[in-house]
């Protein structure tokens, strides 16, 4: 069968893997789409230091149940559209210990610390399958990364009385600012491109702010009646919006960070104790946001087409990941059809 791997700086290829088949407990999925993370291109630029080498890419998924392995229970059936779990879990560690298991301290990822399913057929086990009901494949794949910002939502317990500024409207950005919707939040998306900041609004944000080209200060002043966002959302990770969050969060505010940034910050650390704030990182996604997810995608009011900016073959996934390295600020999200 077929299988992307990333096998070197800048470097992808198509290579070929026999087919698995499903052991006890095990179900065989057929993926039909597979997105590209951010974490893939960072890896295939030589700069994921959590990534191994070499690679199959690959967690976000759409796919349909071919086969189950004895003892996978009977609410699984072939045929079914299906997304996947794609973090792992040691169940000792004091995050496992604490019931939150997407922050696991032995946690591996599909397509990070593990090979992950960027090919035709994989097997998992069968707790790790998602049903996603009448969604189609294409629509599943954006189900993992939705569910990385509705869990950041759910971190920064978001409520219908605040303002929630989301900085960095990739995937997960645009799940935080959906999620943050439908707790009632007044939304405001921030971003550098004026075409995300566009798709923010379509998706329901209140009030956009470009970075680069307002006074983002003067603009959430404005917005907020001079007292500042009650959460900030980080979906970025760059020294300067991680910086952002800790400045333009209101005093008692809350601040919950997704993005990795790859160099050490420096802070004004007087805010985080004249504002008293709350500050919380926010990993992965639990069970539960997946199931939300889904639900909000099954309403049909997702505008999903405008979220996928490509789909490309297997054998285009080189010069696909060499666009979107090229052009970062205009690719969103690059689904790999097989």
């Amino acid at each position: 069968m077929k299988a992307v791997q990333i096998n070197g700086l800048r470097s992808m290829e198509v290579i070929d893997l026999p087919k698995p088949s499903p052991a006890a407990g095990e179900v065989l999925i057929r993926l039909e789409y597979v997105g590209f993370c951010g974490s893939d291109l960072n890896t295939w630029r030589g700069g994921n230091a959590m990534a191994k080498m070499p690679v199959i890419p690959g967690h976000e998924v759409g796919a349909v149940i071919e086969e189950l392995g004895e003892g996978a229970p009977e609410f699984l059936k072939p045929g079914m559209h299906v997304t996947v779990n794609p973090y792992t879990n040691c169940g000792k560690c004091p995050s496992c210990r604490n019931g939150r298991v997407n922050a696991c301290q032995d946690n591996q990822t599909l397509g990070v610390q593990r090979d992950g399913i960027m090919c035709e057929y994989a097997v998992l086990p069968w707790e790790k399958i998602i049903p996603a009901g009448e969604l189609s494949t294409r629509t599943c794949a954006l189900i993992e990364p939705m569910s990385v910002g509705f869990h950041a939502v759910a971190r920064a317990e978001v409520s219908d009385t605040d303002y929630v500024m989301v900085i960095g409207c990739g995937m997960v950005g645009m799940g935080a600012i959906v999620r943050s919707i439908q707790r009632g939040a007044t939304v405001i998306a921030a971003d550098i491109d004026d075409e995300k900041l566009g798709l923010a609004r379509k998706m329901g944000a209140a009030y956009t702010i470009n970075t680069i080209k307002e006074d983002a200060h003067a603009r959430l002043a404005e917005i907020t009646s001079g007292a500042g966002p009650d959460v900030v959302i980080e979906a970025v990770g760059s020294a300067p919006t991680y910086q952002m969050a800790i400045n333009e969060v209101g005093f008692t505010g809350r601040v919950a960070c997704i993005g990795y940034a790859k160099s050490e910050i420096s802070f004004t650390t007087r805010f985080f104790v004249q504002k008293e704030l709350d500050i919380r990182g926010s990993r992965n996604a639990m069970p539960k946001d997946f199931l939300a997810v889904i639900r909000y995608l099954q309403k049909g009011s997702c505008p999903v087409d405008s979220l996928i900016s490509a789909e490309v073959a297997p054998e285009e996934t080189q010069q696909a990941m060499a666009a979107w390295d090229a052009a970062p600020g205009k690719t969103f999200r690059i689904l790999v059809r097989f």
